[in-house]
């Protein structure tokens, strides 16, 4: 887009709420941002009094900008939250990772279950998270198991099986959901809501419904089920003795402090229930150079967003614009009466110190850990990034190649290298579905392609760098793939065999790298096992074929021969439709072989 076509988008912006989206003049978006009113928003960028460097140096790079009208200014705060969450622009804020943290699921079956899952969904399920600590998560998970006989099965209930009781059933890790006499749904459901408590911070409540329930069937003479109850007791009040009281009242409260050091910040989430300290999680972020009352302001609609349990009162240590807006919002998805409290003093301050001194201790282990893998990377990672002028370091290369000898069994393959050296676990390979004929461009298209959904739908990170085997088009049909997968900011380079040429998306030349570099070497040997990984995947298909071909019935043909008839002619139907002439030029074909192959088929199909 060009100026005159920018200004007229200024000029004729809506004066109503949305999102704005800011491009640059490669159509990669820079920033979002929210507004009440479009047009003064929008426009206030675009004035020479700007407040910063980081807005200016932005702005310089604006060619184009979109806009999204929502009905009131609280969808506009929802949607420029999803719309980060998807782009994550370079210069907005962004959750690191977020979408790879872990959730407890209580599913919404007859018979409940708890999963660990990766991301919410709207299945009237009950999530809990995110949680930031795996082990954490998971030490809680046992610990529930422990209490609770939660089924763990994936059987659909009621079942049909011959037997259906299993294993878990005997050794009371499972009510036996399977057979209708031994659990009604209702029973099991008012223990799956003590589950619920108990994830939610409730455990003291907890331990009084099971005391009680331990007294009544004491009083039954019921001294099975009362051990067993006493037992469930006694867990439970281990964890409350190790839960540290922190407030003589009984509100529920989350402390959210943060700590930042450059580009990067920690928030501490600190969890307050009914008085006591239950733990912690801690999300690191990148500012972009915001200030921390920013930081606070984007992370609270992103974190509750998914919550499954909303306290009465959120804690946070400084204003921000949109507040009440925020409020809002989060009464709205809480469902009822909730709290947003900036407090520097008093019991609220000495909460919130603690969530400062968390928050500056997990952002300076991740920092520590940050300049450790720094420390450890290679040299040769390190030329590779000068050499191709990457913006981010090629840690993690991926390198794609096609194995199309004839019409049949073209395939692809997938390459995965972590600093240097193959990593097995993440190589791939396919068969090329959707491409007929010898279409080199349009296979690297679908493998790339597939590549990347495969990678998105896994929740698996995308390479650094992603090597192309080929030319410049080979390159232009890999980087089309990751545009049309909207994909931005995805480092692409291709390496062409003749001249061991590189080549960059948009230049029409190739870059200057001496042959005997330690660069050139290492895309190479990448390119080389990406090559070895296709022809080995593609010749195992073609013998597999040639096992079962119609060759094997002809005497005189043996392995070696039927792989040069394949690769001289193509297929075996090119093998059928061939002359006398084109089989004796096949290498080790003689004449009284070839007028065999040649009888065989054409007497066959009755030709003359």
């Amino acid at each position: 887009m060009n100026k005159v076509d920018l200004e007229v988008k200024l000029i004729n912006l809506p004066e109503k709420p949305g999102c704005y989206i800011f491009k640059n003049s490669e159509n990669q978006v820079l920033y979002i941002g929210k507004a009440g009113s479009l047009k003064k928003r929008v426009r206030s960028y675009f004035q020479k009094n700007h407040q910063d460097p980081k807005t200016e140096k932005m702005v310089s790079h604006i060619a184009d900008v979109d806009v999204l009208v929502t009905p009131s200014e609280k969808e506009a705060l929802i949607l420029e939250s999803n719309l980060v969450k998807e782009y994550k622009p370079r210069y907005n804020i962004n959750l690191k990772d977020d979408k790879r943290y872990p959730y407890i699921k209580i599913t919404s079956e007859t018979f409940p279950r708890m999963l660990v899952v990766r991301r919410v969904s709207d299945d009237n399920a009950k999530y809990f998270g995110p949680y930031t600590s795996s082990t954490a998560m998971r030490r809680t998970i046992r610990l529930i198991r422990r209490i609770f006989p939660i089924r763990s099965c994936s059987l659909e209930l009621p079942s049909k099986r011959k037997y259906r009781v299993c294993l878990d059933y005997f050794i009371d890790r499972c009510p036996g959901c399977c057979e209708p006499d031994k659990i009604a749904p209702d029973d099991y459901n008012a223990m799956i809501s003590e589950v619920i408590l108990f994830l939610s911070g409730r455990s003291r409540e907890i331990a009084d419904r099971l005391k009680a329930r331990m007294d009544e069937f004491s009083d039954d003479l019921k001294y099975e089920q009362a051990a067993r109850v006493r037992d469930q007791l006694k867990a439970i009040e281990s964890v409350i003795e190790k839960q540290r009281v922190v407030s003589p009242d009984i509100i529920d409260r989350d402390i959210i402090n943060i700590a930042a050091e450059g580009s990067d910040a920690c928030v501490s989430l600190l969890k307050v229930r009914r008085g006591v300290l239950l733990g912690q999680e801690s999300f690191i972020v990148t500012t972009a150079g915001f200030d921390d009352s920013e930081v606070i302001r984007v992370f609270l609609p992103r974190y509750y967003k998914s919550a499954a349990v909303f306290p009465a009162e959120i804690i946070i240590p400084v204003e921000f614009t949109d507040l009440e807006l925020t409020l809002e919002y989060l009464r709205e998805i809480a469902d009822g009466k909730l709290k947003l409290l900036v407090a520097r003093k008093g019991e609220k301050g000495a909460l919130l110190k603690i969530a400062s001194e968390n928050a500056r201790h997990n952002l300076d282990l991740f920092l520590a850990e940050k300049s450790a893998t720094k420390k450890r990377v290679p040299h040769i990672v390190y030329s590779l990034a000068r050499d191709l002028y990457l913006k981010k370091l090629p840690r993690f290369i991926a390198a794609c190649d096609i194995s199309n000898l004839g019409k049949d069994h073209a395939v692809g393959s997938v390459v995965y290298f972590a600093d240097g050296q193959p990593r097995k676990s993440g190589y791939r390979r396919m068969k090329i579905n959707t491409v007929e004929g010898q279409d080199d461009f349009s296979m690297m298209n679908e493998v790339v392609g597939r590549y990347f959904v495969h990678l998105a739908e896994n929740q698996k990170d995308y390479p650094d760098l992603l090597l192309i085997d080929g030319g410049k088009g080979q390159l232009n049909a890999a980087s089309k793939a990751i545009k049309d997968l909207n994909i931005d900011d995805q480092q692409v380079v291709s390496l062409a065999k003749k001249f061991e040429e590189v080549y960059l998306p948009g230049r029409s030349e190739p870059l200057s790298i001496p042959k005997s570099s330690s660069s050139i070497k290492l895309l190479q040997r990448i390119r080389d096992e990406a090559h070895r990984f296709a022809v080995a995947y593609h010749r195992n298909l073609r013998s597999k074929k040639i096992r079962d071909s119609e060759l094997n019935r002809i005497p005189g043909v043996g392995k070696a021969r039927k792989l040069n008839l394949l690769a001289a002619l193509g297929s075996l139907e090119g093998v059928k439709k061939a002359t006398l002439d084109e089989l004796l030029a096949v290498p080790h074909i003689r004449r009284k072989l070839a007028d065999s192959i040649w009888k065989y088929f054409n007497e066959k199909s009755g030709n003359e």
